[in-house]
């Protein structure tokens, strides 16, 4: 490891995973007991909000390696646990196929929830990836979060793992970017001076009851309420194992360039509102077409804007060890395509049904871009 003089923080991911049942590729109601069978094979899955998800948790972690074996390791039990119970393991941002039913985990939070959002709470299995990257404090945390705004839509754009559903092509890469976006607290976080300023959003939120706790601000970026670590939210689940970890190490060298140098100067001007309009440019078009470059207002081609992020946060990877790994993979990633590129192509060939079985087997394959 070169020595940059930046610390290295620990970090850790949640992968969300939707359950289908393995004839119909409709989406399989039946994740606890599906969590049932992971714990016996050594795994803990959470219950999402509806009972076609689950959630898998890596502990704390120090390397990019350990990710990788955490998330082949919790992806295949996941999968095993699946097939004993009749289902499988999609790593997608939403389901290509849709049954009739919209059910909510009957927990008491998530029946709250049910019953103050409605529909929007019902819509079946959209599965995100949550980076979780330790930070000295809360104060240090909102400033990462200011530092990490510009840089939303290129996340998207990256991971964009969501473009069939409902057995069509939604003419997005990230569908699911779109549904999340009905949420009242969800979107990019504001650009927040101290944590006072943060406190008060966050409590106007809970006020008018676009959220019920803490837990409901779905910004893509947050401080974590429970632990000493800024949350990132923003994409799709990756749709294999290794674009997970391309995407925790981007995240990761995020964070600790914000650490190392505070905001870009030109981060302060950007609104919110340039930044939904730039998430929306990424989540229709992925990897491919132009997005705003929101730090100059231009237009520019994505592997252009990625290449601006990576340029911004050469020295974090240089410090953890992973520019060759990133550099490589991003360029396998745009040559290969990613999660919704490839659901496109064999949908267009073969059918929804088709998208579903190769889904599941790239969930579950560990060398795909290797």
């Amino acid at each position: 490891m070169a020595s940059t003089g930046l610390d290295v923080p620990t970090f850790g991911v949640e992968e969300e995973l939707l359950l289908v049942e393995e004839s119909t590729g409709e989406p399989f109601m039946e994740s606890a007991a599906v969590a049932h069978v992971a714990k016996t094979l050594g795994l803990d899955l959470d219950l999402e909000l509806t009972p076609c998800q689950i959630e898998t948790a890596t502990p704390i972690l120090d390397s990019m390696a350990d990710l990788r074996r955490h998330l082949v390791e919790s992806r295949n039990k996941a999968g095993a646990a699946a097939r004993e119970m009749g289902g499988r393991v999609l790593a997608a941002g939403v389901p290509p196929i849709v049954g009739e039913r919209q059910p909510v985990s009957k927990t008491d939070r998530y029946q709250r929830i049910a019953q103050n959002f409605g529909i929007i709470a019902a819509e079946q299995g959209v599965c995100g990836c949550h980076v979780h990257v330790a930070v000295p404090d809360r104060a240090r945390a909102i400033e990462v979060s200011n530092s990490l705004r510009p840089w939303l839509p290129v996340l998207v754009a990256l991971t964009a793992n969501s473009a069939i559903h409902r057995s069509s092509d939604t003419g997005y890469s990230s569908w699911r970017t779109m549904l999340w976006s009905r949420w009242p607290s969800a979107g990019a976080p504001p650009h927040l001076a101290s944590v006072e300023e943060y406190d008060a959003a966050t409590a106007r939120l809970l006020e008018v009851g676009a959220a019920l706790d803490e837990g409901l601000i779905y910004w893509d970026v947050r401080p974590s309420s429970n632990f000493p670590t800024i949350e990132v939210r923003v994409s799709d689940v990756p749709a294999t194992v290794d674009e997970t970890v391309l995407y925790a190490t981007l995240v990761r060298a995020l964070v600790m360039t914000a650490l190392a140098d505070g905001p870009p100067a030109a981060a302060r001007a950007i609104s919110s509102d340039d930044i939904r309009v730039a998430k929306w440019r990424a989540a229709r078009d992925g990897l491919t077409g132009e997005c705003p470059d929101l730090l100059s207002g231009s237009m520019v081609s994505v592997r252009a804007a990625v290449d601006g992020m990576l340029a911004h946060i050469a020295p974090a990877l240089d410090a953890l060890g992973e520019r060759a790994a990133v550099d490589d993979a991003l360029d396998t990633l745009f040559r290969r395509g990613n999660g919704a590129m490839q659901q496109r192509q064999v949908f267009q060939r073969c059918g929804a049904l088709a998208v579903v079985e190769h889904v599941a087997a790239r969930t579950l394959d560990a060398d795909t871009l290797r």
